[in-house]
């Protein structure tokens, strides 16, 4: 990555911008992988230094997002791209550019991120060397240990009910308030939504290709049916395989500028929400742990009093046991406080961010069909004089 710093820091509003480039193969076999290079530009004080190049492969990229997952609780992290494990597309163009392409994404939210940007990960992920960075990954013990993947059990709780056996009734232990229902309704649906979208999106880019196939063995075939007439319907003949073949590498092109600008966006979303969802089953886990504690708090209480009014020696203790839980549950219930203020002021980043990337893609859908219609309008338009001369 290249860091470098600009002339007047001061005379500009903080920002961070990060460009992934240059991906390459590494290694052989089930070793190989793909490492990029970025290059940070910044006027953050903790990044200020020479220009500094270092090279990260998707491993470090998933170090970052499981770091900043466990340690900012309540923020959206944005996702990454899946890992292909097909070996014919794992190193084709079309990935690794696709790859590329969402790693700088995944990143340069992050550094947009009014808070993630200040994270330390973050600055060892963008200036450590690879030696460095290799220690951080390999250093990670315990908490860190744990991927976001692994909490799929956890957001099922979510949608079920949690039940505690308290004084022999069946007590809910799931947090349930007309404003998290509705946020949780609102991703839910909207996953369902950005899912059938990028399916169609996906059957799109499917379709300009194998039509542009089409396309181009038709206009070969009908160029051999033109050398078989000498006139000028050979030439008309020659002209329209001509044509057929201009027409299938714009359908072709198109296909590419869909999958990139548009399915792939649409993508990216539908790995966003399914983020969410994560840090939807982290609150529900809080949520949780603050109703156990309450719960643990209250029966304590209960057994001081009885030592209290029997004065018995082991009240010392359990004082000592009930401060500690008391101040256990105020900071699982700071923990769930923290969590929910976080959520409501990034559901509201979320909607605005999706509304200018939504409107964006689907721009460049329009534009890009708008752009494919004219052209192969152009294309056969340019024929109908010397076809309707053949005819006549």
């Amino acid at each position: 990555m290249n860091t470098t710093s600009p002339r007047s820091p001061s005379s500009q509003a903080p920002f961070l911008s990060v460009s992934v480039t240059d991906p390459a193969k590494m290694g052989n076999g089930v070793q190989a992988c793909i490492s990029t290079k970025s290059s940070p530009k910044t006027n953050l004080p903790e990044y200020q230094g020479h220009e500094k190049i270092v090279i990260r492969r998707y491993s470090d990229f998933v170090w970052l997002h499981d770091r900043l997952f466990e340690k900012f609780k309540g923020i959206f992290i944005p996702p990454l791209p899946e890992k292909s494990t097909v070996e014919k597309f794992r190193f084709s163009a079309e990935f690794i550019e696709m790859r590329r392409q969402a790693l700088d994404v995944f990143v340069n939210r992050i550094a947009s991120h009014h808070e993630l940007r200040q994270s330390d990960d973050l600055r060892i992920f963008l200036q450590a060397d690879e030696q460095t960075m290799d220690r951080a990954r390999f250093q990670e013990t315990g908490i860190f240990k744990k991927k976001p993947a692994d909490l799929i059990q956890i957001f099922k709780d979510v949608q079920s009910k949690v039940s505690d056996v308290v004084l022999g009734k069946e007590k809910p232990v799931e947090e349930s308030t007309p404003e998290y229902e509705k946020m949780k309704s609102y991703i839910f649906e909207l996953e369902d939504h950005l899912a059938e979208a990028q399916k169609h999106a996906y059957r799109l880019v499917k379709r300009h290709r194998e039509l542009g196939e089409s396309l181009s063995e038709f206009g070969k075939a009908v160029k051999l049916l033109g050398t078989c007439e000498d006139d000028a319907l050979g030439k008309a003949f020659s002209e329209l395989g001509a044509k057929s073949e201009i027409i299938s590498i714009k359908l072709q092109k198109e296909a590419h500028h869909l999958l990139m600008h548009f399915e792939e966006p649409l993508k990216d979303y539908v790995r966003a929400v399914q983020s969410i969802k994560a840090t939807i089953a982290e609150r529900a886990t809080a949520f949780k742990k603050q109703c156990e504690l309450a719960e643990t708090i209250k029966f304590k209480e209960i057994d001081l009093n009885k030592y209290r009014l029997t004065r018995s020696e082991k009240l010392a203790e359990a004082e000592r046991e009930y401060e500690m839980l008391k101040a256990e549950g105020e900071e699982a219930s700071r923990r769930f406080d923290t969590i929910v203020r976080l959520m409501n002021e990034e559901i509201i980043r979320f909607q605005e961010q999706k509304t200018s990337d939504m409107g964006l893609a689907f721009h460049e859908f329009a534009k890009g069909q708008a752009w494919l219609a004219n052209g192969i309008a152009d294309a056969w338009r340019s024929l109908l004089p010397k076809l309707e001369a053949c005819s006549s």
